[in-house]
């Protein structure tokens, strides 16, 4: 019991304290350290603070309140943090807020840390310092991140730059660009079309599972026998499917704000790996559940009420009804729309992505009950509920299995845990294939499956296609030239992110380096032109690219001759040294905490470019001017080799 009134003091307290010490703009304890040097590499840092009055900090541990004492952290691996100690004595003082004695101080705070880093000594590294502050029936855990002076002169000079003063965007050294740079307003609402296609199309598959298909004849012949006429019937079933549209388009709103907040906000979603592990957790739930092992729901409380509003009269009525139809069916369509969910917010997506996407679900849902209400006699031309809505969902199953494991490898692939590499994941992807052949043939079911008398024609086709892909990903696994999977490149893993020895690191044995001024002093010394190539661990079309285009016999050529080729991971999540951190103020003001190696190419990214999306490739020449227009996703290797030979002949045309 106590635990969870711990649980709910802390989020109270949390709460509302958040709001008033924003407020404030202050904290409880005020922080200042110096720090001595002990030995080569080893310090001894001393903190002082300075609390607020009638406030007190909880300087001692309790295992029964879960209340830490005073901690200190860091996210750098170069830094090793040894003996901390107390220097304030402090008081044991009956404490409100938990009905106990705890050893507590007042008025201020001293204790040591020692440090160790590894390598040469920085002038400056961050440590975060972490307690919980008190104040008669009031709780609050704070932190703090402090900046560390060491006295030390830093070794190397360690470059903070992010605006290239010869970049510029507006005006390139040629015109030379690719039919993809030259997208108009149109051609982009084109590609927010064929997002609307394939949300229509996972609103068409989930109609077909078992908890929206029979809801279809229900729900229509409720309008049309209810209505006072056929004008009446026919206008309320057109409403109830606009509904079910609106509700679809509603669940996307959020995300336009997310992406007016922050312009990488979106990426960052993307490729945050709790997200991507829990979509993987959730994938396999679902999974789970269309196997037959249980079932989701929402909670009865829920949909009752929403029920309960239904009926109403006029079009609120038909609101909460269309309202109902979308938390009962969330079983069948919450995996699917996960799946367009996470397709949206990538690198290259964003909240128009997903509006469309949801748009084409919705308008897919909404459409047979428009179209059925307008001609009911198709009513019985649908086929009877029964086991083959079963099989659909086990295929689902299947389908979202293979699903989760691309998540987890986006995770994997960004973290650098080495768990799924290539070929571990296209065997996983293997053997998930060879499992939904053998349910397809018939030859393993299960337990709410119907007897399998004879196979019917679409049983037959989708059972000959899953078991061809099958045969046609199982190379994948091999150290060979048949393992560039040119189908479905971009959802593996990376050719280089393998378990079998490879030369170098670099995509395809190019010359490339993933920091911006070894590629500069790279292409000085060999005499090349510089491709700055803005990618991402988790980027599909970055991948499609390398594994469709960049092997094209004369792109690789031109790559491996005139180019060298700096790759910037916007979505890495390496930390970047305490020395190398630092706070950048943008061109419009703005200033970003440059933590990661992410955080670092993601800014460079669109303070040079104005862009925030990958892939992205510009080329510059030794002098960091830029050549040419730069070029996104550029599916046609033709319209790339052109791009890349013109840059080239600008510069050589000079010599």
């Amino acid at each position: 019991m106590r635990f969870f009134t711990f649980r709910f003091v802390l989020f109270v307290s949390v709460l509302f304290f958040s709001i008033q010490l924003k407020a404030q703009d202050s904290t409880i304890v005020q922080w200042k350290n110096t720090a001595e040097k002990v030995s080569e590499g080893k310090y001894k840092i001393t903190f002082t603070g300075i609390i607020k009055k009638d406030w007190y900090v909880y300087i001692a541990s309790d295992a029964a309140t879960e209340i830490s004492g005073i901690t200190v952290s860091n996210d750098d691996s170069a830094i090793a943090l040894n003996e901390l100690q107390i220097r304030t004595t402090g008081t044991f003082t009956d404490d409100h807020v938990w009905g106990k004695k705890l050893k507590t101080t007042t008025d201020s705070i001293v204790f040591t840390q020692l440090v160790t880093l590894a390598g040469a000594a920085p002038a400056t590294f961050e440590l975060k310092v972490n307690y919980e502050v008190g104040a008669y029936e009031s709780f609050y855990p704070e932190s703090d991140t402090l900046k560390i002076l060491t006295g030390e002169k830093t070794a190397a000079v360690v470059s903070n730059q992010i605006l290239i003063p010869n970049i510029n965007i507006d005006k390139p050294l040629t015109e030379c660009r690719t039919s993809s740079a030259t997208l108009t307003d149109d051609v982009k609402s084109k590609g927010l079309g064929g997002l609307f296609l394939l949300g229509f199309f996972g609103g068409l598959v989930a109609l077909l599972t078992p908890c929206v298909f029979p809801m279809i004849p229900l729900t229509v012949s409720f309008f049309t026998k209810k209505a006072e006429s056929r004008k009446t019937g026919i206008k309320n079933a057109f409403l109830y499917g606009f509904f079910i549209f609106f509700i679809y388009i509603l669940l996307s709103v959020p995300f336009h704000f997310l992406d007016t907040l922050n312009p990488d906000i979106l990426n960052n979603i993307s490729t945050n790996v709790y997200l991507n592990v829990g979509f993987f957790v959730i994938f396999i739930i679902f999974a789970l559940s269309f196997f037959g092992v249980y079932e989701i729901t929402l909670p009865a409380s829920f949909t009752n009420k929403t029920d309960s509003k239904a009926s109403a009269g006029n079009a609120v009525g038909i609101f909460f009804m269309a309202l109902t139809l979308a938390l009962v069916s969330f079983s069948c369509t919450g995996p699917i729309l996960g799946s367009l969910l996470a397709g949206s917010l990538t690198a290259d997506g964003g909240a128009m992505q997903l509006t469309a996407g949801m748009g084409g679900f919705g308008f897919a849902l909404a459409l047979p009950f428009a179209l059925f209400a307008l001609f009911p006699g198709m009513l019985k031309s649908l086929p009877k509920s029964g086991g083959w809505l079963t099989t659909v969902k086990v295929i689902l199953g299947f389908l979202e299995v293979g699903l989760a494991f691309k998540f987890l490898s986006n995770a994997d692939l960004v973290m650098h845990w080495g768990l799924l590499k290539r070929e571990i994941f296209i065997g996983i992807w293997v053997i998930v294939g060879v499992l939904m052949s053998l349910y397809l043939w018939g030859l393993i079911k299960f337990k709410h499956d119907s007897p399998v008398k004879k196979l019917s024609i679409t049983r037959i086709v989708l059972a000959t296609v899953t078991t061809l892909f099958t045969l046609y990903i199982t190379p994948g696994v091999t150290n060979t030239k048949y393992a560039n999977l040119t189908l479905i490149s971009g959802f593996p893993p990376p050719l280089w992110y393998s378990i079998y020895e490879k030369k170098s690191d670099c995509i395809l044995n190019l010359n490339c380096t993933k920091d911006y001024e070894a590629g500069v002093k790279m292409a000085k010394e060999q005499g090349k032109l510089i491709l700055l190539d803005f990618t991402g661990y988790a980027c599909v079309n970055c991948r499609r690219m390398e594994e469709k285009v960049w092997t094209d016999a004369d792109v690789y050529k031109v790559l491996k001759e005139k180019y060298i080729i700096i790759s910037l991971y916007v979505d890495d999540k390496n930390v970047l040294p305490s020395a190398e951190r630092f706070t950048y103020t943008s061109k419009n003001g703005s200033e970003r905490k440059i933590r990661s190696v992410g955080d670092k190419w993601s800014t460079f990214e669109t303070e040079n470019f104005r862009e925030n999306s990958q892939p992205l490739y510009a080329i510059l020449n030794t002098d960091q001017v830029l050549i040419s227009h730069p070029a996104p996703y550029t599916p046609s290797a033709k319209d790339y080799l052109q791009w890349l030979e013109c840059g080239v002949n600008a510069v050589e045309g000079k010599k």
